[in-house]
């Protein structure tokens, strides 16, 4: 088998998820409800209800897809096993599909509902030999529950614990109310992963189109994430998380890198400060369009057709991997993702070094496998 892990697959939940709710949590189970209207066009459509609230279960097209029900919510370890043998895929990382909003505002639901996810999917890791690894659903709104999570699920498969890039239990990423989080991550050599979604109740009041989904938030908010991170110095503080930002492509990645550069070289009129990134932490040297990614251990997952000769001047050949985000059809797949990076190689766009970097060494050293 092709030495190859998949950065970004993903599991639809299922109602064995809340199996693993507590007896005393049951109030928090989801429940399946369907529209009063179906559209005929579409395929079965049905969502969860928590707490009161319409929240995102997708239908599926298993053709779009490649994947079974079995496959795509874990009913059936082997056979998702056997689709990673037939895509010659070595391990996947799984990220959820419920969770990438914020089901629910409260902290004792939330507790519940992540605990039984992190649970379910520990379960799921111990059947695969290894091979299925999932990234930690911490319950942010409350901070201790958040460190049992992170270390019950570091023993159990979890190869990484995620963050919104938006705001996430009432605080904004820069907020001091994460130092415990961070701190846990570091302790733990934990890489935090950033992918695309909301961390902002996804309840009635907050949405504003209509969508069930909600304020499920694009790419743009990880960018921003970024450099907020970078310039507020937790990288700096934190030298033992390794960063992951998933499913937003990569092609932010020089024109944020600019913007950094040009804050350092033009601070305004209240000139450096000891909490904000100054040329003082910049040690002799150091190239901020070329050296931050790898000196701040931030890894990015890319899209296959990307200017990526272009973009690799700027995040490194050590730093970028790549992701088919099994289990959702939408303009992040990449079903075959490695043999249109190799296509790229044999055009001479990339070489076929990198290529394997991508595919194997990079994501090896951000998820510690």
């Amino acid at each position: 088998m092709a030495k190859t892990i998949d950065a970004d697959t993903h599991v639809d939940e299922t109602e064995e998820t809340w199996e693993y709710l507590r007896p005393d949590e049951q109030e928090f189970k989801p429940v399946v409800g369907y529209p009063s209207n179906p559209d005929p066009k579409r395929l079965t459509q049905h969502f969860w209800v928590i707490q009161g609230d319409r929240q995102p279960r997708l239908s599926r097209d298993d053709t779009k897809t490649q994947t079974t029900v079995g496959t795509r919510e874990l009913l059936d370890v082997p056979a998702r096993l056997r689709d990673m043998d037939a895509l010659d895929v070595q391990t996947h990382v799984i990220y959820p599909t419920l969770f990438l909003v914020q089901p629910t505002p409260s902290p004792e639901a939330d507790v519940a509902l992540k605990r039984a996810y992190n649970r379910w999917l520990g379960d799921r890791s111990d059947q695969s030999g290894g091979r299925l690894r999932w990234v930690c659903l911490p319950p942010l709104t409350n901070m201790e529950e958040t460190k049992n999570e992170m270390r019950w699920a570091k023993e159990h498969g979890a190869v990484g614990v995620f963050k919104k890039g938006n705001r996430e239990a009432d605080h904004n990423i820069t907020d001091e109310y994460f130092n415990e989080f961070w701190q846990e991550a570091n302790d733990l050599e934990m890489p935090v992963c950033m992918h695309i979604g909301s961390g902002i109740a996804n309840t009635r009041e907050n949405r504003t189109d209509g969508d069930t989904r909600g304020p499920r938030v694009p790419f743009a908010s990880l960018p921003d994430a970024f450099t907020s991170l970078v310039m507020s110095k937790v990288p700096l503080r934190y030298p033992k998380i390794r960063w992951g930002i998933i499913e937003a492509a990569s092609g932010w990645a020089p024109h944020e890198l600019y913007q950094i550069r040009r804050r350092l070289d033009h601070p305004g009129s209240q000139g450096p400060s000891a909490t904000t990134l100054n040329f003082d932490d910049i040690p002799a040297g150091f190239d901020i369009l070329k050296d931050l990614f790898k000196a701040y251990n931030i890894f990015v997952t890319c899209l296959v057709d990307e200017d990526l000769p272009y973009i690799l001047k700027f995040i490194g050949e050590d730093n970028i991997i790549v992701g088919s985000d099994y289990t959702h059809a939408d303009q992040s797949q990449e079903v075959n993702f490695q043999a249109a990076l190799r296509a790229r190689a044999d055009a001479g766009e990339i070489s076929h070094a990198v290529v394997d970097k991508m595919l194997y060494d990079n994501p090896k050293r951000l998820y510690g496998l």
